[in-house]
């Protein structure tokens, strides 16, 4: 039931268009890194080489993480007028993704060396293998002191629902990033979608009105940017705002993340459920195959009756689940240790405080078409404490059977 995560990842938690691209000259001072990925490949390579055409004197840096049955990574350099430089990077820990997050932090300085000596690049772009995701290679960029312009997701929404809906691992399809990768299609195609701040959207003939308000009701809070008719240049160089990685990785904690809101349009509905009382423990772990399929997308936070002090993380996609601790909830901690916490963590805290229960809630959102609102509510709210459950007090809560118990692991 539980999907698994990019290998190499760090999964603790913590706390308008014209008529074609034009030419961008970034100011001098610096190199500014974009990274380009996503799953839908073809429309990643599109993004890319719009930019390359767009940028004067850009360059972009991909590791083909294919070649791994082999050893080995390949890695290789372009411009816009063809293939400057090819490689190949050992393994490391028999992990493609962990070579190449050895190698992409050198390589980034040495373009930027011979092209300060040379032609004076102001734009890398990393295009990102299919199933890498960008949190850990913005998070590794960025802690060696380059600059993260811009994250960008390719998308091609005609392919937003097959890939959300697709179950298949990731090491079925040939697209593991190692040995031990246990990710889904569905899962890391949500992910690699939910973190960019700016969506490049491919002009899809096959796409309608429900592809579109999916990708919308997915990632409202996004800037989409046509490929083929917006200003891709100015997002990459960070014309949209400077790319912030603590403020990234913020918006994707289950303590703070930034939610959709309730939607209903061509089809496609979001439903946000909150709730204040626990959940029982057996009758929501009995009900988790069904709330599981019944969207294409939900995640959340929430918490059972028999672990009043901890997180949980609801996170499915492709009709897998997973659900994790996400460590305490603020309420759960002493005074004192409240000053250790983010400021961002504080305020999401302070949003949802409760006379009784303080920053605990239920916090779960559900994105597809064709959702069954009314009867998803009614699910969900079976698997809350009754009136007399909750009147029995939390000791009584603890003595609940501890369903979670082998699902999270204890």
């Amino acid at each position: 039931m539980a999907a698994g995560h990019e290998p190499g990842a760090d999964d603790k938690p913590d706390p308008g268009p014209g008529p074609g691209p034009r030419a961008h000259r970034p100011a001098r001072g610096g190199l500014h890194v974009a990274l380009v990925g996503g799953l839908h490949a073809d429309a990643r390579k599109e993004t890319v080489e719009r930019l390359l055409a767009a940028v004067p004197g850009s360059v972009a840096l991909h590791h083909d993480l294919s070649t791994a049955p082999e050893g080995t990574v390949r890695r290789t350099v372009r411009d816009a007028r063809g293939v400057l430089s090819t490689g190949d990077t050992p393994l490391v820990n028999d992990c493609a993704c962990c070579a190449l997050r050895e190698d992409l932090v050198p390589e980034i300085a040495r373009i930027r060396d011979e092209r300060d000596r040379a032609a004076g690049v102001r734009l890398a772009v990393v295009e990102l293998w299919d199933s890498v995701e960008p949190k850990a290679m913005a998070e590794v960029v960025a802690a060696h002191g380059f600059t993260v312009s811009a994250v960008i997701t390719a998308v091609d929404p005609a392919l937003m629902l097959p890939y959300l809906a697709n179950g298949d691992d990731l090491a079925d399809v040939g697209l593991a990033a190692a040995a031990t990768d246990q990710r889904t299609v569905a899962d890391t195609w949500a992910r690699q979608l939910e973190y960019a701040p700016v969506l490049a959207v491919a002009d899809s003939p096959e796409a309608d009105d429900e592809d579109r308000a999916l990708l919308a009701q997915l990632h409202p809070t996004a800037r989409q940017v046509p490929i083929g008719h917006g200003d891709l240049a100015g997002a990459a160089l960070g014309g949209f705002g400077a790319f912030d990685v603590e403020a990234a990785a913020a918006a994707q904690h289950p303590a703070c993340a930034r939610l959709p809101a309730d939607a209903d349009e061509a089809g496609v509905s979001t439903l946000v459920w909150r709730r204040r009382r626990p959940f029982h423990p057996e009758r929501l772990y009995a009900a988790l195959e069904d709330l599981t399929c019944a969207a294409a997308r939900s995640r959340g936070r929430f918490w059972l009756a028999d672990r009043p002090d901890t997180l949980l993380h609801w996170d499915a996609a492709g009709g897998a689940l997973c659900v994790e601790s996400a460590g305490p909830w603020l309420a759960s901690l002493p005074d004192a240790a409240w000053e250790m916490v983010p400021p961002v963590r504080r305020a999401a805290a302070a949003l949802d405080w409760h006379p009784a229960h303080g920053d605990r809630c239920q916090h779960l959102v559900f994105t597809s078409p064709g959702l069954d609102r009314d009867g998803l509510a009614d699910l969900l709210e079976s698997c809350l404490l009754t009136d007399a459950e909750y009147a029995a007090g939390r000791d009584a809560w603890k003595r609940l059977p501890p369903a979670f118990d082998t699902l999270l692991e204890v």
